[in-house]
């Protein structure tokens, strides 16, 4: 009998033992399971506001959104993001993400970009937030001759209109600039062609927004 009572009691502590350690292993799966959600919760895509004013920018240049660019989420810009979404084959879920940003020429962080802070510097973004610099502004062919058009009208260029950039056809773009009290570039930046009346693609706006930000993250 008491063989048997000392078989009873060991296996009652192997039961107990066993059972903490099931309950233990659960803990820690729960725990692990918990930390990777908040990892994976952590690592979305958050657009800044500088982006969402931009975005909504391009949205209202787009006929999409009415009213001004505030840099705040609002139903109505949801509803306008799902708009372009839906004609520009992305996702549409109603949100700045970074397929939507990239679609709309709007520069990503360099941290949104995955890069680390120590290239910050070689890419021209400012320390601030690092804002990526915007690509260029670059006139199409069409608008380079129909620019040419109205500098033969204006008799500040004599050459072809064939949608080339030459000396002459710089020339007269300064020539321009200078009687309408713009910047003297003798390049056909995005105010000259509003000057002329030449109206920007879609892209073109959505750079111009872009270097508009670019140049308020430089500020302070």
């Amino acid at each position: 009998m008491k063989i048997i009572g000392l078989l009873l009691a060991v296996f009652l502590l192997l039961a107990v033992g066993v059972s903490a350690q099931d309950t233990g292993s659960s803990t820690t799966a729960a725990s692990t399971a918990k930390t990777e959600k908040r990892k994976s919760r952590g690592q979305a895509f958050r657009p800044t506001k500088t982006q969402i004013k931009s975005g909504q920018q391009a949205l209202i240049d787009a006929k999409l959104l009415t009213g001004e660019a505030t840099g705040k989420y609002t139903d109505e810009t949801r509803e306008a993001i799902r708009s372009y979404q839906k004609a520009n084959d992305l996702d549409v879920n109603g949100k700045f993400d970074k397929a939507t940003l990239e679609k709309m020429n709007i520069p990503l962080t360099d941290h949104q970009l995955g890069k680390t802070s120590e290239k910050k510097a070689d890419t021209g973004s400012s320390a601030r937030d690092g804002q990526k610099r915007p690509a260029p502004f670059r006139a199409t062919a069409e608008q380079i001759k129909a620019a040419q058009t109205i500098l033969v009208g204006e008799k500040l260029f004599a050459g072809s209109v064939d949608g080339k950039f030459t000396d002459a056809f710089r020339s007269g773009i300064g020539e321009y600039q200078n009687a309408k009290g713009l910047k003297e570039t003798k390049t056909l930046n995005a105010s000259t062609l509003d000057k002329m009346g030449i109206a920007l693609t879609d892209e073109q706006k959505a750079n111009v927004e872009a270097w508009k930000a670019y140049n308020e993250s430089k500020k302070d």
